[in-house]
């Protein structure tokens, strides 16, 4: 299954890619992040709060609430190889979106705060560095990443983008250590080398490219999600895309959060 999420109208969605089938099967609070969790249970990233959903109708269960009134919500998110959380923010101003961890116990922490929007983030397939994009200054900027207690350090920049080349977004990484970065306002998908050297780039007829992800059997296929598109409207906004990358992915990490004592139930 392909899991997406419909970020302020709180809906999430699945595809079935072998059948051609689709469904809605949540509609609840707003969802700017989620991951997947070791025990096929959604962790859900908020409006200031994280839940555990049971994507088959099992009902779901606020983990966390309240960790930080400056933020609107979670914005993208991602598991690392141990299970932990790093979920980004989007700010109520210029200085108050960040970054999050989110550790395997439920506790979760605040890295730094400085940003709007935080965004698209990934591993090197080495599993020693981590990727993080920071919308409000269009940069990508690349870490130094132990495993063992989930720090990152030595931050430096990995691309920078002007105003003219619009705003990075979503990203992946191939098994070749290639950054896929999705371009919102830019109507393109664009593939870097390590270095940061363009490689590849893949017009749509959408502005808004959001993210995307490696799927199918073999990791060879692309999914990429656009944004902007109204219910009813005749145009491609809004429209998840698949399509043959011409690169291989890896699979993304599994979350395994312990919810904390204290959480409460949802029916």
């Amino acid at each position: 299954m392909l899991y997406w999420t419909d970020i302020p109208a709180g809906r999430l969605f699945r595809l079935d890619p072998a059948g051609g089938t689709s469904e809605c099967f949540y509609d609840g609070g707003v969802v700017g992040g989620f991951t997947l969790q070791a025990d096929g249970r959604l962790l859900l990233f908020g409006a200031n709060e994280v839940r555990l959903l049971d994507p088959d109708g099992g009902g779901e269960r606020v983990l966390i609430e309240g960790i930080d009134d400056d933020m609107e919500r979670f914005n993208d998110v991602i598991a690392d190889p141990a299970g932990r959380v790093f979920a980004g923010t989007f700010g109520r101003g210029r200085e108050t979106g960040g970054l999050y961890r989110l550790d395997g116990d439920g506790s979760i922490r605040c890295l730094w705060k400085g940003t709007r929007v935080s965004n698209g983030m990934a591993f090197t397939p080495d599993g020693g560095g981590f990727y993080w994009t920071d919308s409000t200054a269009r940069t990508i900027f690349r870490f130094d990443y132990d495993r063992r207690g989930g720090e990152l350090s030595n931050r430096r920049t990995f691309l920078a983008l002007p105003a003219e080349e619009k705003t990075p977004d979503g990203m992946t990484v191939d098994e070749g250590g290639n950054v896929w970065s999705a371009r919102w306002d830019g109507g393109a998908l664009f593939r870097y080398d390590a270095d940061g050297v363009e490689i590849e780039r893949i017009a749509f007829p959408v502005a808004k490219v959001s993210s995307v992800v490696f799927g199918g059997a073999g990791l060879d296929e692309l999914y990429v999600t656009t944004a902007g598109g109204e219910p009813g409207a005749e145009t491609a906004d809004g429209t998840l895309y698949r399509l043959r990358a011409g690169a291989r992915g890896r699979a993304e990490f599994r979350s395994r959060i312990a919810p904390p004592a204290g959480g409460k139930n949802r029916s």
